[in-house]
């Protein structure tokens, strides 16, 4: 016999450990995307068919992916597990010849209601019918949705965009058509994300690249060299700005202008010389040369005439080098000279970790890691953005596959309370090794190989048609974005400190840990929201 159970989205169902929760009645307002499970056992095999006639839904399967790496060996206890094993986080179509239910093990639908502005305020009954070989269910789930519309997203928020693992896990031409179709479909998935911030591969990002080694070239700007004279092509970066306005995409971030970890190189540049792809600046190029400057001083003032032209002036953000520390300031300072003419004017900003790198003027806008965040909030640093990667793994949030959702979801909630302006998170879709050495499947590899706890370095998966099938963090995140846009909401009502104060004693590593008790922090800014409507 089929046992049928509903779930929260916060809950994540193992293959060997039973759910004894149930999905609460389920809330949204009228643009607002929600999620919940259907949990099916059963103690024989059973192949389970499900569809709905509501327009608004989505049903999709819940994979369990291989974690090698679930945590570091030095973190807390706010971990579903520690052990390597199968992890549910893969959400994907469900299969034609429909869900196996296998005996003694969960199978589960993800159901996603996306109400889009489409259906009036009140309760609506969904139902989910289900069909075995031998038995038919209908599982039934109440909406109710409030009669009002979240606010549009201020956070920007930015997860890194690849476009040469895109290249590399289709084994398609860089930039070609069919390039350029999967990165439109990438795109709009992060955007329904909450991700409105993308980092452009004007030329090929210096990111997690050994010294010294190449990451497949991912450049936007056709250069050609004549006479010491560098003239560009702009058509791909034309077309890439086009399509992130097709798409909704609101900021735009130019790839690093130097190397990550010290901005001591140059990145990788290719250009046609006397008719041959060559790479003229790279691991050998001296940031701070003559040589390099000459060409920045040609190049920048280049994109920012096309960003102009485009429209998006106003919304572009520039980097010299991600992560320096206080060991790398000769070097970063050395490098942004070079900049700090051609790039007046504009919004510079970078990740860092040091209060006392920010507080020398080095950088204008910091990024700051989560873990470090204490000192930049105590000195009141105005227009504070912070980020997250592999190193924020202990008492903080995060997207890491082992961790509970209440844990990934409750960055919604600290970014209202500090007042955030920006996110950053480094790895939207990064299907390499450390360093990238060379590409993993993700499928199979959710660790970089060993590298980072499973899930760090990516947040979708490549499906075979060339889309982005999403993870449950994925899905976790998009609630918190939504959090917080209902706490915004909350705030043009009843003010900041009143909408704050529903937060209790919530900080940067001190929250809720439980999915029923992040649920409930939900529920009491729902309600002070229809207190005011």
């Amino acid at each position: 016999m089929l046992h049928i159970q509903c779930v929260s989205s916060m809950e994540k169902v193992f293959p060997n450990a039973p759910i004894d929760v149930s999905a609460p009645a389920g809330q949204a307002f009228l643009n607002e995307v929600i999620s919940w499970q259907i949990v099916l056992t059963a103690d024989e095999l059973h192949n389970v068919q499900a569809h709905t006639d509501c327009p608004c839904i989505t049903l999709q399967q819940v994979r369990t992916v291989p974690v090698h790496l679930p945590v570091y060996p030095d973190t807390d206890d706010n971990y579903l597990r520690k052990t390597p094993g199968l992890y549910p986080d893969l959400l994907c179509p469900l299969p034609p010849h429909g869900v196996r239910v296998r005996p003694g093990q969960p199978a589960v639908l993800w159901v996603t209601f996306d109400p889009n502005g489409t259906l009036p305020a009140g309760d609506h009954e969904i139902s989910i019918h289900l069909q075995s070989e031998t038995e038919q269910h209908t599982c039934a789930h109440t909406v109710t949705l409030l009669p009002a519309s979240l606010p549009g997203q201020k956070l920007i928020h930015t997860k890194w965009f690849y476009t040469d693992c895109l290249a590399d896990y289709y084994h398609v031409p860089v930039f070609g058509e069919e390039h350029w179709r999967i990165i439109e479909n990438f795109l709009r998935t992060a955007v329904e994300g909450g991700i409105n911030m993308i980092l452009m591969p004007v030329h090929t990002p210096p990111l997690d690249t050994r010294v010294g080694g190449e990451r497949t070239t991912t450049q936007l700007v056709g250069i050609r060299v004549e006479n010491g004279t560098y003239h560009f092509d702009m058509t791909n970066v034309r077309r890439w700005i086009a399509l992130c306005k097709k798409l909704g995409v609101e900021h735009y971030e130019v790839a690093h202008l130097f190397t990550q970890w010290g901005a001591q190189h140059a990145p990788k540049i290719v250009a046609d010389v006397d008719g041959v792809p060559t790479r003229i600046f790279g691991w050998g190029t001296d940031a701070a040369g003559e040589e390099y400057g000459a060409f920045l001083r040609q190049y920048i003032p280049a994109l920012r005439q096309v960003f102009c032209e485009e429209g998006i002036a106003e919304r572009v953000w520039w980097h010299i080098s991600d992560e320096p520390s206080q060991d790398h300031l000769p070097s970063y300072l050395a490098a942004k000279k070079q900049v700090e003419d051609v790039l007046k004017g504009e919004r510079i900003m970078d990740a860092l970790s040091s209060f006392d790198f920010y507080q020398q003027g080095v950088v204008e806008h910091p990024v700051v890691a989560s873990n470090h965040m204490q000192p930049f909030l105590d000195a009141n640093v105005p227009d504070l953005w912070m980020y997250y990667c592999c190193g924020q793994h202990v008492d903080v949030s995060n997207l890491f596959i082992a961790m509970p959702s209440a844990r990934t979801r409750m960055l919604g909630a600290q970014l209202f309370r500090y007042r955030l302006q920006g996110f950053l998170q480094w790895g939207f879709n990064f299907y390499n090794s450390q360093y990238s050495d060379y590409p993993i499947d993700p499928y199979f590899t959710t660790d970089g190989d060993g590298w980072v706890p499973g899930g760090d370095t990516f947040q979708v998966y490549p499906a075979p048609d060339g889309t982005a099938w999403p993870s449950i963090r994925y899905m976790v995140c998009r609630e918190a974005m939504q959090d917080l846009r209902a706490l915004e909401l909350l705030e043009t009502f009843a003010g900041f400190d009143a909408a704050n104060a529903l937060l209790g004693d919530i900080t940067l590593t001190h929250y809720p840990v439980t999915s029923d008790a992040m649920l409930a922090l939900r529920q009491r800014i729902n309600d002070a929201i229809v207190s005011h409507l």
